[in-house]
Formats: C-alpha cells, structure tokens, sequence
C-alpha cells in the first residue's frame, strides 16, 4: 500500500499531525476499512483545485469553447502571441 494510507485506527491517532504533514507533502491520505479505501483525506488547496475543474467541465458552453480552442491550435488556426503582438506594433 502507498505510505500515505492508514487504517481507520491509524488515522484516529494521525488525524491531528494531518495538516503539518500536508505542509511538508501536500499528498492525499487514503483511509482504509479491513484493507479496502474507504475515504480520502487531501489538503485544502487540492480539495478547492478539485471542485473548480469540475465546475468548468461542467459548463457546457466553456467546455465547448475549450473545445473549439484545441481542434483551432490542432489545424493550425492559432498564431503565438509574439506574432501577434508584433503585427499590432505592441512590441
């Protein structure tokens, strides 16, 4: 099992080094039942970076948009910013 799993008897006894270890090493902590993940500890930060991306993929029209963009950078429709700034005297 990875080192950041414990038992739910273990994780009674961690729970409170929880956020200095999040310091240190900003990894989820897996916490199991009679061997089997039962529930996931993450620090803040990923909880709030987890949450924000799905509320993007769940915007139909900023996921079509997204969409757009990459099928335009794969057939060549884009131009970097150098370039474009250069053609607007911006640079």
């Amino acid at each position: 099992m990875p080192e950041n799993t414990y038992s739910m008897s273990e994780i009674r006894e961690q729970i409170t080094r929880l956020p200095e270890q999040f310091e240190q090493e900003p990894e989820t902590v897996t916490v199991t039942r009679h061997g089997k993940p039962v529930m996931a500890i993450l620090p803040w930060e990923l909880y709030e970076s987890i949450m924000e991306t799905l509320e993007i993929m769940g915007d139909a029209e900023l996921m079509a948009a997204f969409r757009q963009g990459v099928k335009d950078i794969e057939e060549g429709r884009v131009k970097p910013l150098d370039d474009v700034l250069k053609e607007l005297g911006w640079e």
